[in-house]
């Protein structure tokens, strides 16, 4: 049994704490989080130990691992602090605010021979798996463009004061830090990361102290571009929409969470895949996870960080290096965005 403590109790967290109490070879030994009345409920219905200072909790729970689900400028303190005490740590994304920390953590981590995983979902999504799969079996050819794209409704009205950590970009707020993240690091994962971000543009809608959407230009090694837009004021969709789209000289890939669609050329095959349109489905594609909740993505993460705390499975999709490639893209933009 993984002995596992969480740090943060909300939506996040308590997402994590139900899929992580449900897996048979997990105990939860502590949930940390300064909300009182959310940890006294944990406490008194649910019976696990709670606390509101996590240094105390590690002192006295002596996890394995831990979960970190807190604001973006909190990472890196957490995170140092829980592997310097030995314990495996699952971050939430994204890894940090400055990719300097990020690699920090990844060299403590990987020096003292530590699980370490951030909370990239989407890497776990069938769909997104198949389309990779593809991509780098040469399936449409050599790639030369690559898209990525999100809309979500999160913030869709004017406000005068920054009222949640996302909200305030001195706490990791902001469409590009906790939105369009996903998007760099899913299109990292598909395709390769950018040798360049070539221009960048950061657009405030509806606040007042950070951005509500993000575009930007790519430039690949090999010669290929990329295209990233995210927009979380986009009021047309019930909740965040996720597409990416591939353009390669034998095809063309169109993926969301559901569907697949690939484009072969005339005379073009590959595996089942004949020319001409076809579609796969997540139904399809989807592994099988101990515990559904929200999606099987979410699940497979936490399954996979216990399955290699227990040493069964060697690799891990989402470590802090990849995140920290991620970082340092998100750090471009930024920069780029700023002029």
């Amino acid at each position: 049994m993984v002995k596992l403590a969480l740090i943060g109790a909300g939506k996040m967290g308590l997402s994590h704490f139900a899929i992580s109490s449900a897996h048979p070879d997990v105990e939860i030994v502590g949930v940390c989080d300064n909300a009182t009345y959310l940890t006294s409920v944990i406490s008194k219905h649910l019976g696990f130990s709670t606390y509101s200072d996590y240094k105390k909790m590690f002192k006295e729970a002596r996890p394995d691992a831990v979960i970190i689900s807190t604001p973006n400028s909190t990472h890196f303190d957490l995170a140092k602090f829980a592997l310097e005490q030995g314990a495996h740590v699952f971050l939430e994304k994204p890894l940090c605010l400055d990719p300097a920390q990020g690699r920090t953590l990844f060299e403590i981590a990987s020096a003292k021979n530590l699980v370490n995983q951030v909370g990239y979902h989407n890497r776990f999504i069938g769909t997104f798996q198949e389309m990779k799969r593809l991509i780098a079996a040469g399936a449409i050819g050599e790639v030369y463009h690559l898209e990525g794209k999100a809309y979500g409704q999160v913030v869709i009205r004017p406000s005068k004061s920054a009222s949640t950590w996302r909200s305030k970009k001195s706490e990791g707020g902001g469409c590009l830090h906790d939105y369009a993240c996903h998007v760099v690091d899913l299109m990292n994962y598909i395709g390769e990361t950018p040798s360049k971000v070539r221009s960048a543009q950061l657009q405030s809608i509806f606040s007042a102290d950070i951005e509500d959407a993000v575009f930007a230009n790519f430039e690949y090694a090999s010669g290929a571009t990329g295209y990233l837009e995210a927009n979380w004021s986009d009021q047309s969709v019930r909740k965040m929409s996720t597409t990416i789209t591939a353009y390669g000289k034998q095809g063309k890939i169109i993926t969301d969470r559901q569907e697949m669609r690939v484009y072969l050329t005339p005379g073009t095959t590959f595996e089942d895949y004949e020319d001409g349109w076809k579609s796969k489905y997540i139904t399809e594609l989807q592994a099988p996870v101990n515990f559904y909740m929200r999606g099987e993505e979410y699940s497979a993460q936490i399954d996979q960080f216990i399955d290699n705390i227990l040493g069964r499975d060697v690799k891990v999709e989402s470590t802090f290096q990849t995140a920290t490639a991620t970082d340092e893209v998100i750090e471009q933009i930024a920069n780029l965005g700023k002029g």
